[in-house]
């Protein structure tokens, strides 16, 4: 029998894309699905893209009946989820897209979102939800913390190194290029085409940007000693894609082959040849994150580069990973298809 699944903010990106791989994963039903200001539309008229499917309408959370529910995701606004997700029985297992359970520390998440946290009890119990190295924490969570889809980038980057020892932590500096999508479905001046097309612009600068926390959190857990990095977003006119380049001080050979090892059994991680660099049009609308390494021109120097889908990979195809693994099903389930190119 399929597990019982339901999808809350599903109006916005993270939750369309949500629905677009459950629509083909086999162990899987869209039992119900819910929003806000859209709540008793259909998703067709929500997103045309999807009428081929047979879904229930948006209704409002208040509506469901989670008895019948095995597996909830939460795709709702920061601050949002704090409110919801202590409501929800006992029995219903979570996945939240938000950032309201991906930092341990509750002051650091004040810090980092100007509020406190509503719901500290269950952020105790929270699983950070970077699948590749908290697997076995996520099989047995009831309450997966997905990651932010630039720290997700930054860290699949970082992490082996940093853990490894290979690299100076006090000198990292991170570049990152972000497709307008992560920045959500909201109208907002600044994303409207004529603002946003033909041209590139750094935001969130000066140590500000909220997902430092995670970068702060795991890199430090990794190092064994506090880590902070120099973090630079720029948005780029592009619907998907997250590209990022991390410029670090350590041989580049045995960067490589750290991270050839680190991954070498991972179905979602693509090492690419020594200086071969990846792109996001080869990832996107997939799970894969392809990363390349290249030696710089200073001795000890080197860059290394990853790309992946932040709709996807950086937020609802990890969600996705993590529930197969919460429910007892193989961890790739309804995620193997192909990037879409061109």
């Amino acid at each position: 029998m399929a597990q019982k699944i339901a999808i809350l903010g599903a109006s916005g990106y993270t939750g369309a894309e949500l629905i677009r791989l459950i629509s083909t994963h086999p162990e899987m039903e869209v039992a119900a699905l819910a929003a806000d200001r859209k709540a008793g539309m259909t998703m067709a008229e929500v997103f045309p893209h999807l009428r081929h499917l047979d879904l229930p309408d948006l209704v409002r959370i208040e509506e469901i009946d989670f008895g019948q529910i095995d597996l909830c995701f939460c795709a709702l606004p920061h601050v949002a989820s704090q409110k919801v997700i202590p409501s929800l029985p006992e029995g219903v297992r979570i996945v939240d897209l938000s950032a309201d359970f991906r930092l341990r520390d509750p002051a650091e998440y004040e810090k980092f979102y100007g509020t406190p946290h509503l719901a500290v009890e269950m952020q105790k119990s929270a699983v950070y939800g970077l699948t590749e190295f908290y697997r076995g924490e996520i099989a047995k969570a009831r309450l997966v913390a997905g990651t932010g889809c630039n720290a997700a980038t930054g860290l699949f980057s970082l992490l082996p190194l940093v853990k490894g020892g290979l690299i100076d932590t006090g000198d990292i500096i991170l570049d990152m290029k972000c497709a307008v999508s992560g920045a959500g479905r909201s109208a907002k001046e600044h994303l409207l085409h004529s603002e946003l097309s033909e041209g590139y612009f750094p935001y969130a600068v000066g140590g500000k940007h909220r997902h430092l926390g995670e970068f702060d959190q795991e890199l430090s857990l990794a190092a064994g000693h506090p880590v902070a990095i120099q973090f630079t977003p720029t948005l780029m006119p592009a619907n998907r894609g997250i590209l990022s380049a991390s410029y670090v001080k350590g041989d580049a050979a045995a960067i490589h082959a750290a991270m050839a090892a680190a991954y070498a059994e991972e179905p979602f991680i693509e090492v690419l040849p020594m200086g071969q660099v990846p792109s996001t049009r080869h990832v996107r609308g997939s799970n894969f994150v392809h990363i390349g390494v290249v030696a710089e021109r200073g001795a000890g120097r080197a860059t290394v580069f990853a790309a992946l889908d932040n709709l996807t990979k950086g937020s609802s195809g990890q969600a996705l990973q993590n529930a197969n693994l919460m429910l007892g099903l193989p961890e790739t389930m309804g995620l193997m298809m192909a990037p879409v190119f061109p």
